[in-house]
């Protein structure tokens, strides 16, 4: 009889063993992360290296044999998903700070019908949420938890938000964001391109792709800057028409005019990945948004709830629902 696979899945940080028969597929494996773990099968997402890559559910009946690179000095598998409890406590709290939120909004509503005074808003879409300069920033920052080390990415998110170009910029335009959060590089990535960032509702979620494919490094800042120079302008214009163009570059300009630290700060020696990026978007290999901005409905604290977000934003996460566009 064949001798039975001795398998390491890697699951935030730590790795669990795993022994299957010799004719066991992906499907066992996964069945046997279910069993040991407590992560769902459709919450399961399989790194592996060097190839085939990313592996989603529902899997294949493939052969483990057939499938992975055994032989390889670089193999490695990757696991990246949520236990159920940890999402049913993601869900629980969702559902407590929305009724927060609705309650507080409720007697906001109630206070301006006894006062008689009117909020005002700009136009266009952009979610504005107050008229105070203060407030035209971005209100939370959320880092993906289940990619690794999410603290690297808060600390990416934090020096967006506090770029002197950036905050000038938005402070010009009255640009106010609920949340900014990253990219999960694997789910925006095809044979043809790249996406590397995402505009959502005119201004609700802006996403942004900091991570490079394998996750184990960070792109070149001035390039992701760029780009959400790029998005901050769908906040007004949706498709990519001369208006569009012309606001890009004049926020452009504008951040990079009031840029008084010139781009020179680096968070660790190891965080640029390739300063050739923005070459890279001018030749179509990777591309920042293809359609611009999308719609949809979505739940801000439903896109990945944890300690450091909620520190860094100031908040615990209103449930905001978008107009399905």
């Amino acid at each position: 009889m064949d001798s039975p696979i001795e398998l390491t899945v890697h699951h935030h940080g730590t790795p669990h063993s795993f022994q299957l028969p010799a004719s066991a597929t992906l499907q066992d494996l996964s069945a046997d992360i279910e069993s040991t773990l407590n992560i769902p099968t459709a919450n399961q997402k399989l790194l592996i290296a060097p190839k085939p890559g990313m592996q989603k559910a529902p899997f294949l009946p493939t052969q483990l044999t057939t499938l992975l690179p055994l032989d390889s000095p670089k193999f490695k598998i990757t696991l990246l998903g949520t236990p159920a409890q940890a999402i049913a406590d993601l869900h629980e709290q969702a559902t407590s700070t929305r009724k927060r939120q609705e309650a507080r909004a409720s007697a906001q509503a109630a206070a301006r019908r006894t006062n008689k005074s009117t909020s005002t808003s700009t136009s266009r879409g952009i979610h504005t949420l107050s008229s105070s300069s203060n407030n035209y920033t971005f209100h939370r920052l959320l880092p993906l938890a289940y990619l690794p080390r999410p603290e690297r990415s808060l600390e990416f998110l934090t020096r967006l938000r506090d770029d002197p170009g950036i905050r000038a910029a938005m402070a010009k335009h009255k640009f106010s964001v609920p949340l900014l959060t990253e990219m999960n590089p694997a789910e925006h990535t095809t044979s043809e391109s790249r996406t590397l960032g995402l505009n959502r509702n005119k201004g609700e979620v802006i996403e942004l792709r900091l991570r490079t494919d394998a996750y184990d490094g960070y792109r070149d800042y001035r390039t992701i800057r760029k780009t959400l120079c790029h998005e901050l302008a769908h906040c007004v214009f949706g498709p990519h028409d001369r208006d569009f163009w012309d606001l890009t570059a004049q926020i452009e300009r504008e951040v990079e005019r009031a840029d008084w630290t010139s781009g020179g700060n680096r968070l660790t020696g190891q965080d640029f990945y390739d300063p050739g990026d923005w070459e890279r978007v001018q030749s179509g290999e990777e591309v920042i948004d293809e359609q611009g901005w999308t719609g949809g409905e979505f739940v801000l604290g439903g896109l990945g709830v944890d300690e450091a977000g909620r520190s860094a934003g100031g908040g615990t996460g209103a449930a905001m629902g978008g107009v399905v566009v």
